[in-house]
């Protein structure tokens, strides 16, 4: 299943080929499943069952993709995992390790398909697979993790590297939390629709030229990895977004870098979940 923010209302969605077409959550469950994404979420378990139970075999609103907006925009935490992928780790010349945790704000997200403002002449791309946490808790284990997840978004790490790298302690968070800086969407599909262990493909294209080309499988720690660290920790909520990391190919990792520019266009696909796409001045 594929649930949307639409006009500001959740819909299910259906594609058939470039073709998007919907049905209201509102009007598909009578009215008592949520009217936004996060209540959605808060009611996971009532939810799930519902859709498993449901039959819906029309979705006979067309979607006009371009007011598609984002699935989330006020996720308690949003925790994004560094250094995951060994093509990344080797293009920036660094160690594996643990998952290097931090933060994005949760003002940087953005609608899939949005026009963003560079922060400066150092900005990077970061495709990135984004776990939706559906079922809440602290010390879940690994074995138990993916029954805490709703499903999964595109997601770009949209970095501004100057920032990013800035002092001593560096500023990861900051340099990462612009305003924009966390396109994500274009919806999120449902646990349902995607195999077990994640193997989907993953590309960034800007202006047409592929630059970031993977699989999520070759991710050195996945998601109920993932999970089980960070609950260990801090606790989750529905709706907490984790952004699990990205291959080689991003711009600074390139001789000479490559960073984006005015007028840019950046296109970011998962198999399975769509794509998102920003246009930038």
């Amino acid at each position: 299943m594929k649930i949307a923010a639409y006009e500001n209302e959740v819909y299910l969605i259906r594609e058939n080929g470039e073709k998007i077409t919907g049905i209201s959550l509102a009007n598909a469950g009578g009215g008592h499943l949520g009217s936004d994404i996060m209540s959605l979420l808060g009611n996971w378990d009532e939810f799930s069952k519902w859709a498993e139970s449901s039959a819906i075999s029309e979705y006979p609103i067309n979607i006009d993709r371009a007011k598609l907006q984002a699935p989330l925009t006020s996720s308690r935490q949003i925790f994004a995992v560094g250094l995951n992928y060994k093509s990344h780790i080797a293009e920036i010349k660094m160690e594996a390790g643990k998952p290097d945790i931090f933060t994005k704000f949760i003002s940087s997200i953005a609608a899939p398909d949005a026009v963003v403002k560079l922060s400066g002449d150092m900005v990077d791309w970061e495709v990135e697979l984004v776990a939706v946490i559906g079922k809440g808790g602290r010390n879940i284990s690994r074995q138990n993790a993916l029954s805490h997840v709703a499903g999964y978004m595109i997601g770009q790490d949209i970095s501004d590297r100057q920032k990013q790298f800035a002092g001593s302690a560096k500023q990861f968070s900051l340099g990462k939390s612009y305003a924009g800086y966390a396109p994500i969407g274009p919806w999120i599909t449902t646990m349902d629709e995607i195999s077990t262990p994640l193997d989907l493909a993953l590309c960034t294209i800007l202006n047409g030229q592929t630059m970031q080309d993977s699989r999520t499988s070759l991710t050195l720690n996945n998601v109920d990895a993932l999970i089980e660290e960070l609950s260990s920790v801090a606790e989750l909520y529905p709706g907490d977004l984790i952004f699990t990391g990205t291959p080689g190919g991003v711009g600074f990792g390139r001789d000479p870098h490559v960073f984006i520019q005015k007028g840019d266009v950046l296109e970011s696909r998962i198999e399975g979940l769509g794509f998102i796409k920003q246009s930038f001045v």
